[in-house]
């Protein structure tokens, strides 16, 4: 690896198999049939600069199916939390698990369904190439981003952390050897108000500095369906601190400090079934709630018990007081011209307080407080190489150590058949080391054969758990998990010509295993907390990359999963006393395949066109689960299983489909910018829940203004500019609140922006 090359600042300037594979036949035939069409004039695409391979390399040069996005991209999108970026590439969804900040990651159809936060994320998500294992941790805002890396398919042979889905890398900007200084303002549709800035530049000779803040505040848009009270004011701030030092021409140091608070509050339960209150004997019998017709009502209420329990306040409103911190010191030497050395040491936490709804209404039936401290250590060490012969190399080391200490309130005690509050506490360590690396050889000046392993040991242990009633809980539990598991990529590169690329690669993931941790009977902890076991995917993919001209770009890939012990949330039987409860189970064998594309095209120098597609479809190939109707139509006298194999998959949407439209222009002194995107989210059926999410379509514009050259932009936007009524996440709890987590409404606003330098 040309590491003096690699330490410059990094700032980057329903379809089916047939269908993919008549893609690939254009992009082979396309040049010849094109070039003749290419003139001096013609607009020319911009080349994406990436790190996905953990080298300085063009996104279009990089055989994985890949999604980049520039910080301008986000910003002309409106793109400020991770959640957003489902709908900006194929076969991604991202949901808020009833409504809150523990999200659920899916990439090609892989992810876990859970609602607990001690498990980790099917989807790497990694800031400057620092892991945050849980789904959690990544509610962040995002901002002062250089771009954004979307990778589709398992990752771990270049990687800190094992994933089975993919990874999503957020780039920070750097410190910049010039000063530079920015601050944007906006308001928008319920006194929703932004502040974004940075300043950057030298500090001495070899030492840099960037200070970043960014801020949300009001915006409330949910109505209490009962009392009129407003849900859904944002109130966060975040600040990032950067130093860059270069301690001589070959050894460079970048320290990254970061701060948040959220206090915003959280999303409201939609009843989109009305609620029967199953109130107990000698409680107050509570009106039935009729079904809500309007998106945004939703209903609370804090019980005085509950408020005993959590220190929450009696007029409390669903919210979050969340806490992030964290320090990464990144190391980069080049002992010589082809040899280099990267060390990235990190430390993260987060301390959550979320008081949630999950019925919707002010019954006592379900309302959830988490009490959550999450702290994670890491340190990697990578050596790369890249000569001048036919053989370029990276191999490293890992080691990360996690913490997570959660108490898990529910307040059941209007419910019948419960009617008590309860507690789960627990205390889960574990401690990852592992072992990768990967290669590429030249066979051929147009032929390279990719080669990588990983071989990871984990050590899970879940301490000191108990759960049951406030006043009468089982005795503490300890369970531990250990797994060796290999990972591992063959692939081949195919340049036919310049601007060309066909490739073909068989990967093996590895997810975690982990513990069920919900609350339960204390007389069922024992069973429901045996751990589950790590889930495995064997990946096969082609696919091509392709300049069919200066303006016409065509990706695509098509792929097969072989997916073994997949994680599922499920249910099992107990005995007849207790019926069935909710745990995380493994299926023996399903499988995936899907197929994307991905177009760019820039007919003209000043506009710029995207499109991308996606499908995905699954069955499984073994799987004797529970049928949890019919055993509990027999009263629960003895479980019955039903066979499964060849049944399909049905806990993703099958299609994806979305696109972007920008166009600038010189009117008089000023430069006008108009952007529209636009994408189609298909049904969600959850096997997990029995509700389905409709499909629903999205839109969004923005139209700015600035002078040719000068320090100002001035801008106005409308998100979801259709007013379009659809719902993020739709579930049961206890087959009592039929509830939804509705999207935002259509909402403008106005954005200004001033460079100082």
């Amino acid at each position: 690896m040309n590491t003096r090359k690699a330490l410059l600042p990094l700032h980057a300037s329903g379809t089916r198999l047939p269908v993919l594979a008549s893609a690939i036949l254009l992009a082979i035939q396309a040049p010849d049939l094109l070039a003749a069409q290419a003139t001096e004039e013609e607009a020319v695409l911009p080349k994406l600069t990436v790190t996905a391979q953990k080298r300085v390399e063009q996104a279009q040069d990089v055989a994985v199916a890949l999604t980049p996005l520039t910080g301008k991209d986000l910003q002309e999108r409106g793109i400020t939390n991770i959640n957003q970026l489902q709908y900006q590439t194929p076969n991604l969804e991202i949901d808020p698990t009833y409504g809150s900040d523990q999200t659920q990651f899916r990439i090609r159809g892989v992810g876990l369904r859970d609602y607990a936060t001690n498990n980790t994320s099917t989807v790497g998500v990694y800031v400057d190439e620092v892991a945050y294992p849980f789904t959690v941790q990544t509610q962040g805002l995002l901002f002062d981003l250089d771009r954004v890396e979307i990778l589709r398919g398992p990752q771990g042979t270049l990687y800190g952390r094992n994933s089975t889905g993919g990874a999503v890398n957020f780039i920070t900007r750097k410190p910049t050897r010039a000063p530079e200084a920015e601050v944007k303002v906006g308001y928008g549709s319920n006194d929703y108000k932004t502040l974004e800035g940075f300043v950057s530049g030298p500090l001495t000779d070899t030492l840099r500095g960037r200070l970043s803040y960014a801020g949300k505040d009001g915006g409330a848009w949910q109505e209490n369906r009962v009392t009129g009270q407003k849900l859904g004011d944002k109130d966060i701030n975040a600040f990032r601190g950067q130093l860059e030092w270069d301690a001589s021409d070959a050894l460079r140091f970048n320290l990254i400090a970061n701060y948040g608070r959220d206090q915003s509050d959280s999303r409201g339960a939609r009843l989109y079934q009305g609620l029967l209150p199953r109130n107990i004997s000698g409680q107050t019998n509570y009106a039935s709630i009729a079904p809500d017709r309007r998106q945004h009502y939703t209903g609370w209420g804090v019980s005085p018990g509950f408020a005993a329990a959590t220190g929450l306040s009696l007029d409390d409103k669903p919210h979050r007081d969340n806490t992030s911190k964290g320090i990464s010191l990144t190391t980069d030497w080049a002992l010589d011209d082809h040899l280099s050395v990267t060390s990235i040491t990190a430390y993260n936490r987060l301390d959550r307080n979320e008081y949630i709804d999950w019925d919707g209404s002010a019954i006592a039936q379900s309302d959830e407080f988490f009490d959550t401290v999450i702290k994670v250590f890491s340190q990697e060490l990578r050596l790369a190489s890249e000569g001048n012969g036919p053989l370029d190399w990276v191999v490293g080391g890992y080691y990360a150590r996690e913490r997570l200490d959660e108490q898990f309130f529910s307040d059941f005690s209007e419910y019948r058949g419960l009617g008590n509050i309860y507690l789960t506490e627990y205390g889960q360590r574990a401690e990852t080391i592992s072992l990768f690396g990967q290669g590429r050889y030249a066979l051929a000046d147009d032929w390279t054969l990719v080669f990588g392993v990983r071989q990871e040991h984990e050590r899970r242990t879940l301490n000191d758990y108990v759960t049951g009633y406030l006043n009468d809980r089982a005795p503490a539990l300890d369970q531990s998990l250990r797994s060796d598991e290999t990972s591992a990529k063959l692939g081949l590169e195919w340049r036919p010509a310049v601007g060309h690329l066909l490739y073909a690669s068989i990967s093996r993931g590895v997810k975690s295993g982990g513990f069920t941790t919900y609350n339960t009977n204390a007389t069922l902890a024992s069973s429901l907390t045996e751990p589950f076991q790590p889930e495995k995917l064997l990946a096969y993919e082609i696919g091509f990359k392709s300049d069919l001209t200066q303006a016409l770009r065509l990706n695509g890939a098509a792929f097969f999963y072989d997916y073994r012990d997949q994680q599922y949330q499920s249910q099992v039987w107990i005995n007849q006393d207790v019926g069935n409860v909710g745990r995380l189970i493994n299926i023996p064998r399903s499988e995936i395949w899907g197929a994307e594309l991905e177009l760019q095209w820039q007919p003209l120098a000043n506009l710029n066109i995207s499109q991308y597609i996606g499908f995905k479809a699954g069955r499984y190939q073994d799987f004797q689960g529970l049928d949890s109707s019919a055993t509990a139509a027999n009263g629960y006298a003895f479980p019955v299983y039903n066979n499964f194999d060849n049944d399909n998959l049905t806990n993703f949407p099958e299609t994806s489909y979305g696109g972007a439209l920008r166009y600038n222009r010189v009117l008089g002194p000023l430069e006008w910018t108009g952007s529209f995107d636009y994408a189609y989210h298909d049904t969600l059926n959850s096997s997990t829940t029995g509700r389905s999410t409709n499909h629903y379509w999205l839109a969004n514009a923005r139209l700015a203004a600035a002078p040719q050259g000068g320090n100002w932009e001035l801008a106005l936007y409308a998100r979801n500019l259709f007013d379009k009524e659809y719902d993020l996440y739709k579930g049961s709890f206890l087959s009592n609140a039929q509830m939804a987590h509705s999207g935002e409404p259509r909402n403008f606003g106005v954005e200004a922006t001033y460079r100082f330098f």
